[in-house]
């Protein structure tokens, strides 16, 4: 192994330990439902179904994002006062009108 290489490996084994994450980009991404607008979805349930959630924060409706930031989103809380988070499961809450 040369020196830079070796370096570099150090380097990124000290970062969790200085308290540093690594970027958004370089975590694995989740389907995180509960936490897109009306028309900004990446997929339903189970299935990829782009721009089609028809309400704000629909609970089936899901985007792509690294799992921390999807469990630590703020949003807003739901009419009864429930805060509302996001999830890496479909979640019942929220769902469009009949």
């Amino acid at each position: 192994m040369t020196f830079p290489t070796r370096s570099l490996i150090l380097a990124a084994s000290l970062l969790p330990a200085a308290g540093l994450a690594l970027p958004a980009a370089a975590q694995t991404a989740v389907r995180c439902y509960g936490v897109a607008l009306a028309g900004q979805n990446d997929g339903l349930d189970d299935r990829d179904a782009p721009k089609t959630s028809q309400v704000d924060w629909q609970g089936n409706a899901f985007v792509m994002l690294p799992q921390a930031q999807c469990l630590r989103m703020a949003l807003p809380v739901q009419p009864d006062g429930t805060p509302r988070r996001g999830a890496v499961e479909p979640l019942a809450r929220d769902a469009p009108p009949s």
